[in-house]
């Protein structure tokens, strides 16, 4: 008799980083294969900088995404002037630190608010809870605000900034100029502390990941616009090193590469961030953390979106903080003149760690790019973590699956999450 088998099927995931389904199979009770099948033809952008002028890539590179343009940004300011040999000054690593912040208070308040909480409160879009939960959404709403309008004032826009350049920006702004966006942040910092208070209160499923953690480490800081290279198991490594632990490999159901560290699966982002470097994390952030019952580390996926609360009060804080201690630099921007070379940049983009390589020829051009995002990275992961949710909830009916699928999607990347109702699942049995 041939042994009965299950078959869930998603035909189309909406992402921004492309188009996707996800196809998991059972057959006798035990779990067949899970793939996570991206099929978006490649974008192209690493193929497309080569020949290009070595000041382009921040803002080309920045069109990779709309929500995270400023990790892509920071991350090629960070390799060419590592390739270049320039060191920029600290006072404008500082007010990248604070674009950065900017980006990160807008994305994590836009995936929290409009993209997973509803899963956690039984909606299936953000309409039908902010009809219940109008206070919620418009707080929602407010920090995203705060956040566009800090990338505005920084970085000229708040999708694709324009005011990012090689060694700084192009314009810097006065001291006084600050006053109604520290005054915006300070209300938004209530916002984000009652966020905290909000989420914690979700019930979130039983699962505990294993996977080895890679995130970005500073002393003194929580990581943002630039550190080194950390992990929970095995040494760290320095940034140049990136590509000799991290290898990229197709996949016969995917067109997106998966990433190994060291041979072995791994997990960047929220998660991965937060238990590497939960103890650099400011004062009321610690105490957000600690009173929404978080630990030092957390493996729990369902939990990110209470991490990346507690990062949006971080961010917050720091931004207040640079703000406070803002000096005007005399120049908006050091020189980066073009040297033949390589050099690598990684920084933490809300989704995780985001490193860029490029090799720069000696007319000053792009000879070679290689950019690893933290989804690519994340895939193998998150295939793994499907099955196993699956596996341990096969009792449960088709709905409840589904919706168990769709919050261990979410709990990872808030690109997948750009359509509510992205994920359609189909059971089928024979």
């Amino acid at each position: 008799m041939t042994p009965p088998t299950r078959s869930l099927r998603v035909d189309a995931l909406t992402r921004v980083e492309g188009e996707g389904a996800l196809n998991i199979s059972l057959r006798a009770g035990e779990l067949e294969s899970v793939q996570l099948n991206i099929y978006e033809p490649p974008r192209f952008f690493e193929a497309f900088l080569r020949g290009r002028a070595y000041t382009e890539p921040p803002d080309l590179t920045a069109r990779v995404c709309g929500i995270c343009p400023v990790a892509y940004q920071v991350s090629a300011c960070n390799a060419i002037e590592d390739a270049c040999g320039v060191q920029v000054d600290e006072d404008i690593v500082a007010l990248r630190r604070l674009l950065y912040c900017g980006e990160w208070i807008n994305s994590h308040a836009l995936h929290i608010y409009l993209l997973h909480a509803p899963d956690f409160l039984g909606y299936s879009d953000i309409v039908g809870m902010a009809r219940d939960h109008p206070a919620a959404v418009e707080r929602g709403l407010a920090l995203k605000k705060a956040g566009n309008r800090l990338m505005e004032f920084v970085g000229g826009r708040a999708i694709h900034p324009v005011n990012v350049r090689l060694g700084g920006f192009y314009s810097v702004p006065t001291r006084l100029e600050f006053a109604p966006i520290a005054e915006q942040l300070r209300r938004a910092l209530d916002d984000a502390l009652a966020t905290v208070e909000w989420v914690s209160r979700f019930e979130f499923p039983d699962l505990e990941v294993e996977h080895e953690f890679l995130a970005l480490t500073a002393t003194g800081r929580y990581p943002i616009e630039n550190g080194a290279i950390a992990r929970s198991v095995g040494l760290p490594f320095p940034v140049a090193d990136f590509t000799s632990h991290i290898a990229e490999a197709q996949v016969p159901h995917s067109t997106a590469l998966h990433a190994t560290l060291d041979g072995g699966r791994y997990l960047t982002g929220p998660l991965a961030r937060y238990s590497l470097n939960s103890s650099a994390l400011s004062v009321v952030a610690a105490q957000a953390a600690a009173s929404a019952g978080l630990p030092p580390e957390c493996r729990n996926p369902f939990r990110s979106i209470v991490v990346r609360a507690v990062e949006v009060v971080y961010a917050i804080e720091e931004a207040l903080r640079i703000i406070a201690e803002y000096q005007r630099p005399a120049h908006p921007f050091v020189d980066v003149g073009a040297r033949s070379g390589i050099g690598h940049g990684v920084s933490e983009a809300p989704r995780g760690l985001l490193y860029h390589r490029y090799e720069i020829d000696t007319d000053g051009l792009v000879a070679a790019a290689t950019m690893i995002p933290p989804t690519s990275q994340n895939q193998a992961a998150i295939e793994a973590d499907l099955g196993r949710a699956v596996f341990d909830n096969l009792s449960l009916d088709d709905a409840a699956l589904t919706m168990l699928c769709e919050k261990v999607i979410r709990s990872y990347d808030p690109c997948i999450s750009c359509s509510t109702h992205f994920l359609t699942l189909r059971v089928e049995h024979h």
